[in-house]
């Protein structure tokens, strides 16, 4: 089976290759041609804006593509950033202006206060426009500040519950995915996929 990735983020294209690629034996994963314009990530939830990208890619290349969106939701935020997580400080924005902004949000918040979820919809679209999808959620907390070189966005604060008090830039790769909602929603596409071959 071949999938195109709709994903223009690199870091995160790389995450699903590793995870997917590790799930799925002998899946070919080609990269996002250059060229194709960005989707507009209009959807009002996770899931419409990961079948916006994947859908647009799918049409565009006439081949089965794979997108995912993901939201950090938290608490005391009243479930922000969420659907605008890659954007919370603003278009353009980098990982640490997003970092900068939810911190700054949660000056003052206690510790036990700073509960925050990760959910990742991953989704296959095929140009006559059937689908799979497949969540993934990791319950964690905020940090009071970034920890850990390794990862992207927002995992030098993320805390998840499950593991031994690391923020996910502290974890390796393969510890990330093992707990990450991006490795729980690709693993559970493919168990999907699996189900089609």
């Amino acid at each position: 089976m071949k999938l195109v990735l709709a994903s223009a983020n690199p870091d995160k294209a790389a995450e699903i290759v590793a995870i997917l690629g590790a799930a799925v034996p002998g899946l070919d994963l080609a990269p996002r041609p250059a060229g194709l314009a960005d989707v507009d990530e209009t959807g009002a939830t996770l899931l419409e804006n990961a079948r916006l990208k994947a859908a647009a890619v799918a049409a565009a290349t006439g081949e089965p593509a794979v997108a995912d969106d993901t939201g950090l939701a938290v608490d005391a935020l009243d479930g922000a950033p969420g659907v605008w997580s890659a954007r919370f400080a603003g278009e353009g924005a980098t990982y640490a202006d997003n970092v900068a902004r939810l911190l700054a949000g949660l000056d003052g918040v206690a510790p036990d206060k700073r509960t925050a979820r990760f959910e990742t919809v991953a989704l296959v679209c095929w140009p006559d426009g059937r689908e799979v999808v497949a969540t993934g959620a990791v319950e964690g907390v905020i940090a009071t500040e970034p920890r850990g070189s390794r990862g992207f966005g927002y995992d030098p604060v993320f805390v998840p519950s499950e593991g031994d008090g690391r923020t996910f830039a502290e974890l390796l790769p393969l510890e990330k995915h093992a707990v990450s909602h991006r490795g729980r929603a690709f693993r559970a596409l493919a168990a999907e996929l699996a189900n089609l071959l």
